[in-house]
Protein backbone atom coordinates (compact mmCIF):
# COMPACT_ATOMS: atom_id res chain seq x y z
CA UNK A 1 0.00 0.00 0.00
CA UNK A 2 2.69 2.37 0.60
CA UNK A 3 3.54 2.74 -3.01
CA UNK A 4 0.32 3.27 -4.45
CA UNK A 5 0.25 6.20 -1.58
CA UNK A 6 3.79 7.35 -3.32
CA UNK A 7 2.63 7.27 -6.80
CA UNK A 8 -0.56 9.47 -5.96
CA UNK A 9 1.53 12.26 -4.45
CA UNK A 10 3.09 14.88 -6.62
CA UNK A 11 6.29 14.48 -5.70
CA UNK A 12 6.73 10.91 -7.59
CA UNK A 13 6.20 12.93 -11.12
CA UNK A 14 8.34 15.98 -10.25
CA UNK A 15 11.48 14.95 -12.50
CA UNK A 16 8.84 13.36 -15.03
CA UNK A 17 9.49 15.00 -18.44
CA UNK A 18 7.43 13.24 -21.22
CA UNK A 19 9.39 12.72 -24.71
CA UNK A 20 7.04 15.27 -26.77
CA UNK A 21 8.20 13.73 -30.21
CA UNK A 22 7.02 10.26 -29.34
CA UNK A 23 3.59 11.72 -28.11
CA UNK A 24 3.66 13.72 -31.77
CA UNK A 25 4.39 10.91 -33.83
CA UNK A 26 2.04 8.55 -31.80
CA UNK A 27 -0.29 6.89 -34.43
CA UNK A 28 -3.81 5.31 -32.65
CA UNK A 29 -5.05 3.66 -35.46
CA UNK A 30 -1.68 1.43 -34.74
CA UNK A 31 -3.47 0.45 -31.38
CA UNK A 32 -4.98 -2.87 -31.24
CA UNK A 33 -8.15 -3.62 -29.72
CA UNK A 34 -9.67 -6.55 -28.69
CA UNK A 35 -13.32 -7.30 -29.02
CA UNK A 36 -15.27 -7.77 -25.73
CA UNK A 37 -17.18 -10.79 -25.22
CA UNK A 38 -20.86 -10.32 -24.56
CA UNK A 39 -23.02 -12.19 -22.45
CA UNK A 40 -24.84 -14.94 -23.44
CA UNK A 41 -28.76 -14.34 -24.30
CA UNK A 42 -31.73 -15.80 -22.67
CA UNK A 43 -32.01 -17.80 -25.17
CA UNK A 44 -28.44 -19.58 -25.78
CA UNK A 45 -28.78 -20.12 -22.16
CA UNK A 46 -31.91 -21.91 -22.64
CA UNK A 47 -30.40 -23.93 -25.73
CA UNK A 48 -27.62 -24.96 -23.72
CA UNK A 49 -29.68 -26.04 -20.94
CA UNK A 50 -31.68 -28.36 -22.84
CA UNK A 51 -28.23 -29.34 -24.56
CA UNK A 52 -27.04 -30.95 -21.16
CA UNK A 53 -30.04 -32.28 -20.11
CA UNK A 54 -30.54 -34.43 -23.12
Amino acid sequence: MAMIRNMNSNRCWQGYKPDLAEIASFDKAKLKTQERNSLPTKETIEQEKRREMS
